[in-house]
Formats: structure tokens, C-alpha cells, sequence
């Protein structure tokens, strides 16, 4: 076995805190309790600024101390945290961190695409105790009383000539006059996520004897009828972050069909290299990395602002969620990160036979009413379970009220609907890459 099989890389977006730092802290544990003493792990945590990348660091390398001295071991010297840089709503912020990483690592093995934005302002109280009382299960795991800014907008990708231009780690950035709008809730929690990986995919492309591996988190709010092809954006719904899970579900789930391969395949081809006078050398063939779904339940996070006193109602209303039997109450991040990490640590062996034997799925954590955790598959309108059409969910603990078994002509649809946001995802990617290129070519 050479030196990279024994090495593990992990990047995990949104780390600082909620779902993200958990991701991390559960990392660390399982991989240290999984692996054998020879193999390292090197975790790199994105923060958005460097002061939440360092008290991170500082808080991850606490928690690493406290499991060193309650099993009495040291692991120091097989776990490397490494702050970075990233803002996902900066396409600059992107490009900076991607070719930093392309320079200094030699391999990624597992990229979690975690971080995200809600968008939301608050909630509609009356509402909210209203359904909660009346139907309090159904009412804390799919709530319907969020509120959320319509037409939130990153802010621009460049400045006019008029203005100060943008740095990344206090660099000049170039600039482009005339770039369109971006979706903020898009564009932190798909569109970012999108071009890093693209960026990321001669690292995330090996031929070691382990694929790489791409996890998208998702949500249970993923909702079919927040999303449109013709808003791929979420600019004009009320609901742009459902929006945005819905078509991570639709990405995530028909990346391996063979009619989205034309897009796929662009996708995962790394990018050009720098020209060169130098004759590159023949490569071996790689493999390319595996993409896989998860969510992490219903966890308390910040990702909805809510009063303090508001904040513990709400963990008090999912304990009792899960004591009505909702298997999707978490509560804690920390076993909200289950499936994620599951997803990146389980054998590829394990992952392959599970959805070869019953479809590709998306892998939720979930637990019993006493909180004992487990990895869940969970439904996705329009695809089932495992895009198995009739597969039956009557009888599934956590199935949303109202679903209905996936059918051939919904299959069929989802599949469609795959085709088309494929297509329109590398549009836009391929347009952004050749205005970012438009702009460096004129300094």
C-alpha cells in the first residue's frame, strides 16, 4: 500500500459552526476509531473569514485533546486541521482557494459540500404554534411557517472602474463590468459548490484503489414544488432554500445516468492546466469520484434567526417530535452528521452493493425515540427511494404525508428533469468560467 491509500484528505465546507463543525469533530472520532494507526487524516475546514477559520481550529483541536486524554491516546500526529479561506458566494473567493489547493495537495478524497444559507427572516408565529399544536409531528419535521427574503442577491462579482476592487487574502482581484445577477441562496448552497468541485476534479480524480468522493447535504425540505427550471436561481419563490435542495436532490441523484452523461462527464473532466512548453507525460487512466446524497435530519442550527427563548421551545418541540416517533429529529448536529460521515468513511464496497442492490438514494441520519442513531434512506418525489419504479413506501417510518410510490412516468420525469438542470448547471458554469477568463486576459 503506498504512501496515499494510508493518507486521507477532507475538505468540508461551512465548518465553523451548527452541521459543519460537527461534520468535523465526527470526522476526527470515527476516523480515528475506524482506521488502522498507520493512516492519517488531514482535514481542511472553509471558513468564510480567517478569524472563524482560527477559533475553529482552536475548538476542533479542544475537542481532539478531549478524546486524547478520556481514551488515553494521542492522535496528534495522525489528524492535521487546515483553515481556508471561502466564500461561496464569491466566484473570486472560489478560484483563489481551488488553485491554492491544486498547488498543495496531493489528492482529495472526500469533499462535503455542507455549507449553506437559508435565507430566512424568521418565522410566522401564530402560524407556527397553530400547526405545531394541531399537528405537531408533521408540522416540526416539514414546517410550513419559516419566512424568508425573496430575490436575495450575491453582492456583485466585480466593481466598476469607479470603484475599489475586490481582494481575496489582500489581493487585488480583476474585475468585470457587466457580470448578471447571482442568486445568494443559490449560489452558497449549489452554484459555489459547483465550480469548487469542477475546479477540485484533478485532485478528486485518482487511481488509487479508493474512488474520491463528492457529498452533497441536502435537506428533508427539498420539496418538489419550490422549484422550477425556469427560476433555477430561486430569485423570484419564497422559498429559495428548499429550492436549492430540491435541485441538489435532482444533481446528486441522476449524476451516474447514462442520459446525463453528456453534461456529467464535462463536469467531472478536470479543467486545462496552465500552458506549458513542456510535453505532459502519459497519465493513468483515473477513476472518477463517486457522488453521493445525504441529510442530517431535523438539527438545531442557526440557520433560521430566532429569539433565545424561541431557540429552546424549538429543541423542546423536536425531543417531543421524536417521542411521536419522527425518526428524523436528530436534534443534536452532531448526529445530524451521521449519514455525511457515514457517506465518507463507509467502504466503497459497502456504499457500491447498497446501491447497485436497491438504487441510488439519499442517505439520511436519523434516530429512535431514544436518540440511538442510524442512516436512513429517505424518500424523493418523483424518485422514490432508489429510483425503483414500484418500490412501495406504504408503511416506512418518516415518510412525509401525502407521498406517493414513484411510477414510471415519474421516474421517467425526474430523469427528464435531471437532463435538463445538468444542462443548465454547465451553462452557467461554462459562461461564468469564460467571463472570469475574459477579465484575467484583459489585466
Amino acid at each position: 500500500m503506498d504512501d496515499t491509500e494510508q493518507q486521507t484528505y477532507v475538505l468540508v465546507t461551512g465548518a465553523n459552526s451548527g452541521l459543519g463543525f460537527a461534520i468535523c469533530r465526527r470526522l476526527v472520532d470515527e476516523f480515528l476509531d475506524t482506521r488502522p494507526p498507520s493512516h492519517s487524516l488531514t482535514v481542511i475546514i472553509t471558513t468564510r473569514t480567517k478569524r472563524k477559520g482560527d477559533d475553529t481550529l482552536l475548538q476542533l483541536r479542544k475537542h481532539q485533546s478531549k478524546r486524547d486524554g478520556r481514551l488515553k491516546e494521542t492522535s496528534a500526529a495522525r489528524v492535521t486541521f487546515r483553515p481556508e479561506i471561502l466564500d461561496l458566494t464569491s466566484l473570486i473567493s472560489i478560484q483563489h482557494l481551488s488553485r491554492k489547493l491544486l498547488q498543495s495537495i496531493p489528492q482529495l478524497d472526500i469533499l462535503i459540500l455542507n455549507a449553506g444559507y437559508g435565507g430566512f427572516t424568521g418565522v410566522k408565529l401564530l402560524n407556527g404554534a397553530w400547526t405545531v399544536l394541531t399537528d405537531w409531528k408533521h408540522a416540526v419535521t416539514w414546517p410550513t411557517f419559516k419566512e424568508s427574503a425573496v430575490g436575495l442577491l450575491t453582492k456583485p462579482q466585480s466593481l466598476g472602474p469607479d470603484k475599489n476592487p475586490s481582494t481575496v487574502n489582500g489581493t487585488a482581484q480583476p474585475q468585470d463590468n457587466e457580470s448578471p445577477p447571482l442568486g445568494e441562496v443559490f449560489c452558497s448552497n449549489v452554484f459555489g459548490h459547483y465550480l469548487l468541485t469542477h475546479n477540485l476534479t484533478s485532485l478528486l480524480s485518482n487511481d488509487r484503489s479508493r474512488p474520491a468522493r463528492i457529498i452533497w447535504v441536502s435537506s428533508l425540505e427539498a420539496y418538489a414544488h419550490s422549484f422550477s427550471t425556469a427560476d433555477i436561481q430561486g430569485l423570484s419563490t419564497p422559498q429559495a432554500y428548499e429550492s436549492s435542495k430540491r435541485l441538489t436532490d435532482i444533481l446528486a441523484l441522476t449524476a451516474s445516468l447514462p442520459s446525463t452523461s453528456p453534461w456529467t462527464t464535462r463536469f467531472l473532466t478536470p479543467p486545462p492546466p496552465p500552458s506549458t512548453t513542456l510535453p505532459s507525460p502519459p497519465e493513468k487512466p483515473k477513476a472518477k469520484p463517486r457522488i453521493y446524497l445525504s441529510h442530517p435530519g431535523i438539527c438545531a442550527t442557526a440557520i433560521v434567526p430566532l429569539h433565545p427563548l424561541m431557540y429552546y421551545l424549538m429543541i423542546l418541540a423536536f425531543h417531543i417530535a421524536r417521542l411521536l416517533d419522527s425518526p428524523w429529529h436528530t436534534i443534536s448536529a452532531y448526529s445530524g452528521a451521521c449519514a455525511p460521515v457515514w457517506l465518507a468513511l463507509a467502504p466503497t464496497s459497502q456504499l457500491d452493493r447498497l446501491e447497485e442492490r436497491d438504487g441510488v438514494g439519499k442517505w439520511g441520519s436519523a434516530t429512535d425515540v431514544w436518540g440511538s442513531e442510524r442512516v436512513a434512506r429517505t424518500e424523493v418525489e418523483g424518485w422514490g427511494y432508489g429510483g425503483v419504479v414500484g418500490e412501495k413506501g406504504e408503511g416506512r417510518r418518516g415518510r412525509m404525508r401525502g407521498a406517493r410510490d414513484v411510477t414510471a412516468e415519474g421516474r421517467e420525469a425526474f430523469e427528464g428533469l435531471g437532463r435538463e438542470c445538468w444542462g443548465l448547471m454547465e451553462g452557467l458554469r461554462e459562461e461564468w468560467e469564460e467571463r472570469l477568463r475574459r477579465v484575467e486576459g484583459g489585466l
